[in-house]
């Protein structure tokens, strides 16, 4: 007997990337961060904990 293979021709299709962890939007000019691709948190860049080089590289590389 041979094997049969069942596809799922719903998850044949990359799903868009969930967002997880802190972004910068430029649109808001705020900090947010993301679980599970659900907003959770926001702060302006003058509230945020992190330091100038953090800020500034999340700025840069993980803008949305």
């Amino acid at each position: 007997m041979s094997n049969v293979e069942q596809i799922d021709l719903f998850t044949l299709t990359d799903p868009e990337p969930v967002l997880n962890g802190m972004y910068y939007e430029r649109s808001t000019n705020r900090f947010v961060s993301y679980v599970l691709g659900r907003r959770y948190f926001e702060v302006t860049p003058n509230h945020c904990l992190g330091d100038k080089d953090w800020k500034e590289r999340t700025m840069r590389e993980r803008s949305i």
